[in-house]
């Protein structure tokens, strides 16, 4: 298992290395189509596009174009898409291997030939979806998807690494670290959500006997899960504060943006409260929520670059979500209004 742990680690860099060069030389040289001139802008001078707006590819971004002036934003961005892309191939790559040794393994022992036949089916998946054409085009412009699909990627291998330990102490930190990158996902694109159902069906099939009920309710669960994050944490939380910000305001005429300040401190309390509560109780399922809920909300955080940067007055400032009423309606996409 040692040596097939080796070649696995060693063929999934090679792999990365092929699909990143490739990605790299076919890059955009300047600005493409449709949003990418719009990303690029953002990017480079964190600016505020149109919404919900993605502040993690902003800040990623950002970090590329210091490599270059502003005459090579748009190259950097785009290469930021190829690189994250070629980190996309990579987790395939490891994900197709890791179900691949569950089909052919016998008690955790495998031959030279088993390796073989496992490497060459992730090499042949991986670099089959290297050269898909629609994965090609995005992996060359400055656009989300690419980046979004690495998040996708990587949240699915973290989930086979947690079903390999998942009767192991800490196993857990393998569910919280899945649940961090979705919310760093929410600041680049809602795609990453759909990652979610494969995840529960994961879990479920490596802790429980599966059969048709279970597969049901886990199926729901999976569906309730994406719905919780899509219309209660993501437009709920500033919903929330901009009720709490209209009572200090208006209702205590109190300094502005004293009640968001005070709603956070509120559920920083009930976080820090519940997580004492559950470990005194020892109920680590409940503890295990409640942090994933907590590193939801602290990548969902990003966002905040949005309030800040749009106060700053950037030459794009669309929608100006300066505070948390122009936040909530750049959220829920108003400007795009509603179907006749």
């Amino acid at each position: 298992m040692k040596k097939y742990k080796l070649v696995n680690n060693l063929t999934g860099w090679v792999i990365f290395l092929i699909s990143s060069i490739v990605y790299l030389m076919t890059i955009e040289p300047t600005t493409s189509f449709w949003d990418c001139g719009e990303f690029i802008t953002t990017s480079f001078k964190l600016e505020i596009g149109h919404p919900p707006g993605a502040p993690i590819f902003m800040l990623f971004g950002r970090f590329f174009t210091l490599f270059g002036g502003a005459e090579n934003a748009a190259v950097l961005i785009n290469s930021m898409s190829a690189l994250a892309s070629g980190f996309t191939i990579l987790f395939m790559f490891w994900s197709i291997t890791h179900l691949s040794l569950k089909l052919v393994s016998n008690n955790g022992n495998i031959t030279r030939g088993n390796i073989i036949s496992i490497m060459v089916a992730g090499v042949v998946g991986s670099l089959a979806y290297t050269f898909s054409d629609t994965f090609w085009f995005s992996a060359v412009e400055g656009e989300v998807y690419a980046f979004s699909s690495m998040l996708t990627a990587l949240v699915f291998w973290a989930i086979l690494k947690w079903e390999d330990v998942a009767d192991e102490p800490y196993a857990n930190r393998w569910l919280v670290f899945i649940a961090y990158i979705l919310g760093l996902s929410i600041g680049v694109h809602l795609l990453n959500l759909l990652a979610i159902p494969a995840i529960v069906f994961v879990y479920y099939f490596r802790k429980y006997t599966p059969n048709r009920k279970g597969f049901i309710v886990a199926l729901i669960v999976s569906v309730a899960i994406i719905g919780i994050l899509m219309w209660g944490i993501i437009p709920g939380v500033v919903t929330v504060a901009s009720w709490f910000e209209l009572l200090f305001v208006n209702g205590f005429g109190l300094p502005i943006k004293t009640g968001a300040v005070i709603y956070i401190a509120l559920i920083v309390a009930a976080i820090i409260y519940g997580i004492r509560y559950t470990l005194e109780k020892k109920l680590v399922l409940w503890n295990t929520v409640i942090v994933m809920i907590t590193v939801i909300l602290i990548g969902y955080s990003s966002f905040a670059l949005i309030i800040i940067r749009s106060a700053a007055e950037p030459p794009m400032d669309q929608n100006s979500p300066k505070d948390v009423f122009s936040l909530l309606g750049y959220l829920n996409r108003e400007q795009y209004g509603n179907r006749p």
